[in-house]
């Protein structure tokens, strides 16, 4: 299959494939002190090749998830969505809060508008190709899990064998004409709770700008950098930027291109590259009544395209 032609050697970790072409379940970390440089490298050799990685009872705590996740690289943290004076719930601001419990610890009201915001998880997208520089890796743990068959999976989907089973004229077209997307958070924050942000023009706001057609380095395969926050293609008039972007949406999120991580304990951790695949969480898991506390730590692209067609500034997009 496309996904899993490189060759790879593994010594100190056991790997079981969890889809055709992508995904890996990886045995043989000790998480209980500082990964050795010998497995974070087959760790890194693992990631490049599946584009997931889910690590099950690693035992971290949300220091040694940030330290895990430091060994990757630089640290985002949640600055630009507490910078209006909302309190951050965990006590590192490396750790980025993607749970359904309010400050008080309890599950968010109805009116609540992070319940809103939230929604937007619900898209398939790649971590924060609206800011200048995005994401490359996420390492995303289960602190505290609802009971069983209470939803709150994470879809992923394999954008890189996606793009290798275009039509050989559409893979054409996105090469000779090497388009340039235009990324919003306020777009697929709009397109996921539009009466919530019916007011909300995204125009009005900064947009980060990377091309679509993407060679991804670790790898040496092409990949399509798509993603939800896609607020328009450069070039093209708003029905045509549409139809392409609809086009290759959803040919990159068929059934057969996507893996279904279910979340089984407290502990359990998924690293994924958001440069080569897209994710979304699964069944409502902001709007149910039980807690579901989720934490996130995410490491800025090194990759040479990390920037994409931005100025290199600080400045990054966040809740108000």
């Amino acid at each position: 299959m496309p996904g899993l032609t490189q060759p790879t050697q593994f010594n100190h970790l056991s790997i079981a494939e969890l889809h055709p072409t992508f995904g890996a379940e990886i045995i043989g970390v000790d998480f209980s002190r500082p990964v050795e440089d010998d497995v974070f490298q087959e760790i890194l050799n693992a990631i490049s090749k599946y584009g997931v990685c889910v690590f099950r009872k690693t035992g971290l705590d949300d220091a040694h998830h940030v330290q895990f996740a430091a060994q990757f690289g630089e640290l985002d943290d949640v600055s630009p969505y507490i910078s209006g004076g909302r309190a951050h719930r965990l006590s590192d601001e490396r750790l980025f809060d993607v749970s359904n419990i309010d400050l008080d610890g309890m599950v968010f009201p109805l009116d609540n508008v992070r319940r809103e915001w939230n929604k937007g998880n619900g898209l398939f997208h790649v971590d924060s190709s609206f800011n200048p520089r995005r994401a490359g890796y996420s390492l995303l743990r289960a602190h505290e899990l609802p009971p069983a068959n209470m939803g709150g999976e994470t879809d992923f989907a394999d954008v890189r064998t996606a793009f290798s089973e275009l039509p050989a004229n559409i893979q054409h077209e996105l090469r000779e004409k090497d388009y340039i997307a235009a990324h919003s958070l306020w777009h697929s924050r709009k397109v996921a709770a539009p009466a919530t942000f019916s007011d909300v023009n995204p125009a009005d706001y900064p947009m980060s700008r990377h091309r679509l057609l993407q060679y991804h380095e670790s790898s040496g395969r092409e990949t399509m950098y798509l993603a939800a926050h896609i607020h328009h293609i450069e070039g093209l008039d708003e029905k045509e930027s549409k139809t392409l972007f609809e086009q290759l949406f959803t040919h990159a999120t068929q059934p057969r291109y996507v893996l279904r991580v279910e979340w089984k304990d407290a502990g359990d951790l998924v690293l994924w590259d958001n440069t080569s695949v897209m994710h979304r969480a699964v069944g409502g898991s902001f709007e149910g009544k039980y807690r579901r506390d989720m934490r996130r730590a995410t490491v800025h692209d090194g990759s040479s395209l990390a920037w994409g067609l931005n100025e290199h500034s600080e400045t990054r997009q966040g809740l108000p």
